[in-house]
């Protein structure tokens, strides 16, 4: 197999910051509260706790090492690794695949936010009424033209950035927005703990009701668990392979599996004191960040400010995730087809770019085309997140279980034995091996509606 010259993280602090970049994104801020909201508050926390710890974390121990072992794309490495093999292959294609789909329509949810900062700052969705927030959102995603105009801002920003590579791109722009993120956020907490429901909110989220813990509850929590951390797609996997040879894996992403909850968390404690102070449900859903927030903010004093720092947040928090799934597929044409970084990052864009039309134009001209049911923008989300992903995620934790093997994993954790932690390791590997493809197994069955 050739040996590529690779960029790399060139830092611990930027391996840690680049793979929490990759790990938070939409999801905590828009998805997390949204789905807590819906499922029980506290309860359904507990659940996804238990969850991240159970699998989300052992998957991403299992993608980096693997990453980092290879030195090579997400299609290259099952090659390096298992050369009598091929066929492990496959699960980087499903990487690829799933980059792109899910792109298609996570960049053009970054194209409302991106949108949503300017209507803050212009009081354009300064309102007290959710219906009329609701209008305001409607009128956006019903304009074509809009929308396909900010989403290819979204590409050319984050294209842009991959062009200039891994550590001069990726790992310089994820020390900046990261620590950025966690200030903001803590500011709109602090702002948020100051209202009269603050404590309303913070006993909706950590006062768990365990009556509302049901199997619906847990399969949800299962999935947001899995999928928040990036895990499945070849990102982590990737972001593996730039790692130093003495990062300790485990403990790193141990950290990033914390810092994802701590953002998780924040958003829950920015979001919810509001929601209960100004008398709006917390079951609203993905309403809550486009249409009820706003409403929630423009109640307060200073709302424009706070409404302002909040969709920046959301953006900043878009953008580390929608690097790291372009890095996939711009890493694979680079490496295996000999294009230059730049002309593999416009591939991927112009790819994404053309794919993204139909989902952009899922809430206007293409509202009525449907394929088995569903709209461009929800068939990419199913097929991505409910198939691809948690397929992947499956074959990822069988390869290390059962074809790489504990001896080579226990080598790879240990960086060659430095470090002293072999009951850690089995820990990890029995979790990969057994627990986690058996989670993700269920998940993936409740996704096809099979149970």
């Amino acid at each position: 197999m050739p040996k590529f010259n690779r960029d790399g993280f060139t830092t611990t602090f930027g391996v840690l910051v680049a793979t929490l970049g990759s790990a938070i994104g939409l999801g905590n801020i828009w998805k997390f509260p949204s789905l807590t909201g819906t499922n029980g508050g506290a309860s359904f926390l507990l659940v996804y706790l238990a969850a991240t710890l159970l699998v989300g974390l052992p998957v991403m121990i299992a993608e980096t090492m693997l990453g980092r072992a290879a030195r090579a794309n997400a299609v290259t490495s099952f090659e390096i690794l298992a050369s009598r093999q091929p066929q492990w292959k496959a699960i980087g294609w499903m990487g690829f695949a799933a980059a792109l789909l899910i792109m298609a329509f996570y960049s053009e949810v970054a194209g409302w936010v991106y949108a949503y900062v300017f209507k803050a700052v212009s009081g354009e969705i300064s309102t007290v009424d959710p219906k009329v927030a609701g209008a305001a959102f409607g009128k956006l995603v019903s304009s074509p033209l809009t929308v396909l105009a900010w989403q290819w801002v979204v590409l050319a920003l984050t294209g842009g950035i991959i062009m200039v590579g891994v550590s001069r791109g990726i790992e310089a722009v994820t020390r900046r927005l990261v620590p950025l993120l966690f200030v903001l956020l803590l500011v709109l907490c602090v702002r948020s703990l100051m209202l009269d429901g603050a404590g309303r909110g913070l006993a909706f989220l950590f006062q768990p009701d365990f009556s509302k813990i049901t199997p619906a509850v847990a399969l949800t929590a299962l999935g947001l668990a899995f999928f928040k951390l990036s895990l499945g797609m070849g990102t982590m996997l990737t972001y593996g392979s730039y790692f130093r040879d003495d990062q300790n894996i485990p403990w790193t992403a141990a950290r990033v599996m914390l810092a994802d909850l701590s953002v998780s968390l924040l958003a829950g404690i920015a979001i919810f004191p509001a929601v209960f102070t100004f008398g709006f449900a917390p079951s609203a859903g993905p309403s809550l960040v486009f249409m009820t927030i706003p409403a929630v903010f423009t109640s307060m004093p200073g709302g424009v400010v706070f409404m302002t720092i909040f969709f920046f947040i959301t953006a900043i928090a878009s953008v580390g995730a929608i690097l790291s799934l372009l890095e996939v597929p711009a890493a694979i044409l680079s490496e295996r087809y000999g294009l230059s970084r730049k002309t593999a990052a416009l591939a991927t864009v112009a790819a994404i770019a053309l794919l993204g039309v139909p989902a952009s134009l899922s809430q206007s001209v293409m509202e009525n085309v449907k394929l088995f049911g569903l709209n461009p923008f929800d068939l990419f989300d199913y097929l991505s997140s409910n198939v691809l992903l948690p397929l992947g995620g499956i074959l990822i934790c069988l390869f290390v279980g059962w074809v790489y093997g504990f001896e080579k994993t226990e080598k790879s954790l240990s960086n060659n034995g430095e470090l002293n932690n072999r009951g850690l390791i089995k820990a990890a590997f029995f979790l990969i091996s057994f627990v986690a493809p058996l989670a993700i197994a269920i998940v993936l069955l409740n996704g096809l509606k099979l149970i």
